[in-house]
């Protein structure tokens, strides 16, 4: 088919080099305009746009898509679908309507539990035992559209959302080439009403761990943040993320250390496995142990 292609980060990468693999004539590739990052906060390309120049694509980065001009050339691109994943970037309704047989979304979750910006990380973060990939036909709403296809995956207990977003990119990758070889034959399911979730945008103010709280939520939280923002405490001043934890038996007051970087919490424990310093790479917990002394108490 000749397709355009809508997605920013990451996560969109894999599905690009499927749909290009797999060939199919990408005429464009919308992204997310250079943006300061890093240290020297420098202009950085998304990483799709790496990509795309990689595969040598037509690589297009408007800041909206709301004007006139940007529709007309989008319009003009006269293509049989445009493909969006994780573009960052409201459709209006002209830009819904310009590809012959409409723009289908890669969304990370089984829809209709978690439209919004962050399924992965409220899919861990609630404890969930399953998600999937969703394959939509875009509509005005916010991930309201009828499904085409899916595709469930359970959710191991000790994954990270780091863990998961790079499963469900694959998943999401193989299925949109399977969902465009059967285009004509699917047929859109409308989203029930019952079940609808939000995944609010997580908020770096979700970071700090109370300990307080039983084991599972806690390692629930340090697994759904990895690796951003991160679930962090104090350690005798320092702020340290943890990126991987189990939930244990355990006992004592909210924040103790037990030992063997066990940290009591309101009921059980949390084994922590990998965490990181100010400034340090991420080690695991023996090697963070090594040039770090734990008090008995975190904060």
């Amino acid at each position: 088919m000749k397709l355009a292609f809508m997605g920013t980060p990451d996560f969109s990468v894999p599905a690009l080099r499927a749909l290009h693999a797999a060939g199919h004539d990408i005429v464009a590739v919308y992204t997310q305009p250079q943006r300061p990052a890093g240290r020297g906060k420098k202009d950085r390309p998304s990483a799709v746009q790496l990509a795309a120049e990689a595969l040598d694509l037509e690589v297009r980065y408007p800041k909206s898509l709301r004007d006139t001009e940007a529709q007309g050339a989008f319009a003009d691109l006269d293509v049989d679908v445009a493909v969006v994943v994780a573009y960052g970037l409201i459709l209006p309704a002209p830009i819904l309507a310009a590809p012959r047989k409409g723009c289908l979304n890669i969304h990370a979750s089984l829809l209709p539990r978690w439209r919004g910006a962050a399924p992965i990380h409220r899919a861990i973060m609630s404890g969930d035992a399953e998600t999937g990939i969703s394959i939509m036909s875009m509509d005005l709403g916010l991930d309201t559209g009828p499904v085409l296809l899916t595709e469930a995956t359970p959710i191991d207990s000790t994954e990270t959302t780091g863990d998961l977003h790079d499963r469900l990119a694959h998943i999401g990758a193989d299925l949109i080439v399977r969902a465009l070889n059967t285009l004509d034959d699917l047929t859109p399911v409308p989203q029930p009403e019952v079940g609808v979730t939000y995944a609010v945008k997580v908020d770096k103010s979700e970071g700090r761990i109370d300990w307080t709280r039983d084991a599972t939520a806690v390692d629930r939280q340090i697994r759904a943040l990895s690796p951003f923002p991160g679930a962090w405490c104090l350690v005798e001043g320092e702020r340290v993320k943890f990126l991987r934890s189990l939930a244990v038996d355990g006992a004592g007051s909210p924040g103790a250390h037990l030992g063997d970087f066990r940290i009591a919490c309101g009921t059980g424990a949390v084994r922590i496995l990998e965490a990181q310093r100010e400034g340090k790479r991420p080690m695991t917990a023996e090697e963070l142990l090594r040039g770090m002394t734990l008090p008995e108490s975190l904060a």
